[in-house]
Parts: C-alpha cells; sequence; structure tokens
C-alpha cells in the first residue's frame, strides 16, 4: 500500500467533505462539524495549508492549517484542525505521514509555530506540547498544544478564525 501526500486541488473538494465526515462520525468529543469548519475556511480564503492523503487515487485523508489570533500580537502562527483520516484505514500511519507533512509546509511558508486541541497521547510524538501562558479559553489546558517552529512561545490568548463557529 503507498500512501501520497499532496496540496489540495480543486477536485479534492467532495472527496475530502466525506473523509472528514466519516472520520468523525464515532469520535468522541466532537459536535460533528468539522466538515463545514473545512469549507468555511476555504470559502473564507484562510486555508493557508490543506493536504490530502491518498491511496490508489482515492483520498483517504486531509489535513488543515489556518492563521490563529494571539492577544500579545504574535504573528505567523497557525493552527492544526482538522485533520482526518477515514475509519478503514486508520491506524496505518496515514495521520503520521498527514502530520509531518504539514508541520514541513508550516517550515517552508516560515511559521513560528502551530497550536492544536487533541489528544496529547497522540499528539506528543510530534512535539506538541501545552505551554504556560499560551491558552485557548474554555479547554483543559493539557488539551491545547503548540509546537514552537522559530522564535519564542508567545504568551496570551488564542483565537481560531471565525470558520470555527461553521454549523452548516
Amino acid at each position: 500500500m503507498s500512501i501520497t501526500i499532496r496540496k489540495e486541488q480543486s477536485g479534492d473538494v467532495e472527496s475530502i467533505h466525506r473523509v472528514t465526515v466519516s472520520a468523525f462520525l464515532d469520535a468522541p468529543h466532537t459536535d460533528h462539524t468539522e466538515q463545514f469548519i473545512v469549507k468555511a475556511l476555504r470559502d473564507s480564503g484562510v486555508l493557508s495549508i490543506s493536504l490530502v492523503a491518498e491511496i490508489e487515487d482515492s483520498v483517504v485523508g486531509h489535513v488543515a492549517l489556518s492563521p490563529v489570533t494571539i492577544s500579545d500580537g504574535s504573528d505567523h502562527w497557525y493552527g492544526l484542525g482538522p485533520i482526518s483520516v477515514h475509519p478503514s484505514n486508520q491506524g496505518q500511519g496515514v495521520g503520521a505521514m498527514l502530520m509531518n507533512a504539514a508541520i514541513e509546509e508550516l517550515k517552508r511558508i516560515d511559521a513560528k509555530g502551530c497550536v492544536l486541541l487533541g489528544d496529547p497521547g497522540y499528539y506528543h510524538r510530534f512535539s506538541f506540547k501545552p505551554e504556560e501562558g499560551l491558552v485557548l479559553p474554555d479547554v483543559p489546558a493539557e488539551y491545547f498544544q503548540a509546537l514552537l517552529l522559530q522564535g519564542s512561545i508567545p504568551q496570551g490568548i488564542v483565537a481560531y478564525h471565525d470558520s470555527f463557529s461553521a454549523t452548516s
């Protein structure tokens, strides 16, 4: 089985939608709006990095990255998510390949860092960790994690783009 990671193309939109819906169908801690978030990010022009994973020309995974704002004025920080892998392809390394490719793309665009909300047990292997003083309100601190790529860790409240409120 050969997995290819590449940038999203215009013909991938429906496949990304289907993969995102299926990936979160039975997931805990979700309100099942991830597919609407991806669409809203794309429609708003802030989907900075959008990568797909393919197996035999079928999209089986996707990762989205978009700019975040930080109350201390730090710039060039991004939020990773949602990241989706079709249930039949989970546990095969697809998510890890998407994560590694996303981090490489962030480095390529000279991002200073990246934040995400997720399972610390999973994302720690990619060097994400909670950072004291970098806060996403109303979530347990251990689940909000950052990856510093250059410079220093900002100190402030993080806000994702309004697209993360999309519900349809």
